[in-house]
């Protein structure tokens, strides 16, 4: 039987904690589909098409991990994808407070789907996208926080802040 897995999340931008969750994944399950969700009501700080392409670009030594975008409930795209473990990081106790929820929620409506959690490893426990975003836009460096191909494509949004750098 393959474990297939999938970890889902808006990656916007894809951080080096996504990256440490994909390959921790990647190790742990036959297959991983990394999902990145497509929310209409919210601006995106990266489209689409820009946060698939980092996200394979990111996966290229994982040879178990697919890209894929979704729309709608998750448990309706893992169905889809014949996939029954979600995948699901932990930074902090609000962290756990909230995926615990949508977990039940999950479980709830798809009963024959697993949720598992990874706990961020520690240099990562503090980082979110919305870091990333608010560190980019005020001017900051954010290769702490991101693989070069994200800091690159982070400085082509901002190419006057990067002389602050």
């Amino acid at each position: 039987m393959t474990r297939r897995a999938i970890y889902a999340g808006s990656f916007d931008p894809p951080t080096l904690g996504h990256l440490d969750l994909i390959q921790r994944s990647s190790e742990l399950f036959d297959q991983l589909i990394v999902a990145v969700g497509i929310n209409t009501s919210k601006t995106p700080f990266l489209s689409l098409d820009e946060r698939i392409a980092l996200l394979t670009e990111m996966a290229e030594p994982y040879t178990n991990v697919t890209i894929a975008a979704f729309d709608g409930l998750l448990v309706h795209f893992a169905r889809q994808q014949d996939c029954r473990i979600l995948v699901r990081g932990l930074r902090a106790v609000t962290d756990f407070d909230y995926e615990f929820r949508v977990a039940l929620a999950n479980r709830k409506l798809a009963p024959e789907i697993e949720t598992t959690f990874l706990l961020a490893r520690e240099e990562y426990s503090f980082l979110a996208s919305s870091v990333v975003r608010e560190v980019a836009t005020l001017g900051g460096d954010v290769s702490l926080f991101v693989p070069p191909s994200v800091k690159a494509s982070i400085q082509t949004r901002f190419p006057a802040k990067r002389a602050t750098e």
